[in-house]
């Protein structure tokens, strides 16, 4: 099962994958800059009696990771992420003032590196990790077959792409990296993306004007 919130002035989509038999959760991309999210998150947990055994980052943009030291504190969990968002991570917390987020420091968090294949498991979930760069370093997507979804981050969006402006970016990888690893998912799969709304790759493959249909 997945629970989506939408979190901070950005709008981030922020996940909560979990095993209904087991109780265990992960969750992705922990986006919370306010007391009442960090409410939300938690309660939603609590309610459902679940245990979380992972932080994932889709990659480590100051609005994905807004909320990540409280939820690592309060878990008591390293974070999940690729090695070559490690940068990034450090320099979030100088990114925030210029945003509008008080994140506290991040570049001491524990953190634990996943790749193009990794296989992470959360209860009987298994979740296939992609790497998916272009819109910046160290982009994962994770591919969830059981649920028949994809959680792409700010790779892929309904109708769009991410942005390739920011440092780091490069618009032909991002296309090439799309092209290889999501669009050959099935067309049924369900995209649910760092912003706005889901999509599956059926409609993303027939519509996006990005991916040259």
């Amino acid at each position: 099962m997945i629970k989506q919130f939408t979190f901070n002035h950005f709008g981030v989509n922020c996940y909560v994958v979990y095993d209904e038999v087991s109780h265990q959760c992960a969750i992705v991309d922990p986006g919370m800059e306010a007391s009442y999210e960090d409410a939300q998150l938690n309660q939603f947990i609590s309610q459902k009696g679940l245990t979380p055994t992972a932080i994932l980052l889709t990659h480590a943009h100051i609005d994905h990771v807004c909320g990540l030291r409280q939820c690592c504190e309060q878990y008591n969990l390293p974070v999940t992420m690729h090695a070559d968002g490690k940068t990034l991570l450090r320099q979030a917390e100088a990114y925030a003032g210029l945003m509008g987020f008080n994140t506290g420091r991040l570049d001491d968090l524990e953190t634990v590196h996943a790749d193009e294949g990794t296989l992470l498991h959360v209860g009987d979930i298994d979740i296939e990790c992609r790497y998916v760069p272009g819109h910046c370093p160290g982009s994962l997507c994770f591919v969830i077959p059981s649920e028949e979804v994809v959680i792409t981050g700010d790779a892929l969006f309904q109708g769009s792409i991410g942005r390739t402006d920011l440092p780091g970016g490069d618009y032909p990888t991002l296309i090439q990296s799309i092209q290889q690893r999501l669009l050959p998912l099935p067309d049924n799969y369900l995209v649910l993306p760092g912003h706005g709304e889901h999509s599956t790759i059926g409609d993303e493959k027939k519509y996006n004007p990005f991916l040259g249909n």
